[in-house]
């Protein structure tokens, strides 16, 4: 029987968007669009138009040695051209937002290739070749996995902002780098790293409420799906808790 991987445990909501956004045979909603150079703009590593500086010769240019693994492991766009190495940065409310640090970098691993995911308790990191980057952020962005309100991009000062919404829903930011206009469209009027831009990035309008709790990828018993509210997915914990507690990094069960 062919092996199917499974992805995650549970039956609630919040575990089959998970589910969904690691599977890379769902094809996420695409919910808004942004072009290219808009992309460019946001993370703010070249300018619109400018040629991608290359870190090391193309591929076809250099004189490797013979190696079986080229033939089995097919070069990306970016590694083929010598593309330097580039990252974008996300952070992600814990109010409903439909990702977070953790599940970003599952989905990324299973859906893109090429790529050098960073975790961290806040914030999450991905790295890879440049005109890779440009591809899987406009992904990123376009799609079920971001809203305008509750994600943004932001290479520095990330702290503080996934426990604290502002007045108007958006999620707190030192360098305030988008802003809701009154139109009710979120736009950048800095690059991810707080560097202002000559024109602002409009990234749509904010999800409501209702789906955001349908597309969450987190537990929260105040707004969204309680953990409770999906035994498997506390039997599955505690199974891992139990394990590791009784035998260390050596589980296993009699």
């Amino acid at each position: 029987m062919a092996y199917k991987p499974q992805y995650g445990p549970g039956t609630s909501i919040v575990a089959q968007n998970r589910r969904n956004q690691m599977n890379p045979s769902y094809k996420l909603k695409k919910l808004r669009d942004v072009t290219d150079e808009d992309v460019v703009l946001i993370l703010g590593h070249r300018a619109p138009g400018a040629a991608y500086p290359s870190a090391h010769p193309p591929l076809a240019e250099q004189q490797e040695p013979a190696d079986p693994m080229r033939k089995l492991v097919k070069p990306t766009d970016g590694a083929k051209a010598g593309d330097r190495v580039r990252y974008i940065q996300f952070a992600d409310s814990m109010f409903n937002a439909p990702s977070q640090p953790y599940q970003r970098t599952y989905a990324e691993m299973y859906r893109f290739r090429a790529i050098d995911p960073g975790t961290l308790s806040g914030r999450q990191i991905v790295e890879c070749r440049e005109r890779d980057l440009d591809k899987y952020a406009k992904t990123l962005i376009e799609t079920e996995m971001f809203d305008p309100a509750l994600v943004s991009m932001r290479g520095a000062t990330v702290h503080g902002h996934s426990l604290r919404l502002a007045e108007d829903g958006m999620m707190f930011d030192a360098l305030q780098r988008c802003v809701l206009g009154e139109d009710g469209i979120v736009r950048y009027v800095k690059d991810q790293v707080g560097v202002p831009l000559d024109r602002a990035v409009e990234v749509g309008k904010p999800m409501n409420a209702k789906w955001l709790k349908e597309h969450s990828t987190i537990f929260h018993s105040l707004v969204g799906t309680a953990l409770r509210e999906d035994p498997e997915y506390i039997e599955y914990l505690q199974r891992i808790h139990t394990l590791r507690t009784k035998y260390g990094f050596m589980p296993k069960e009699e």
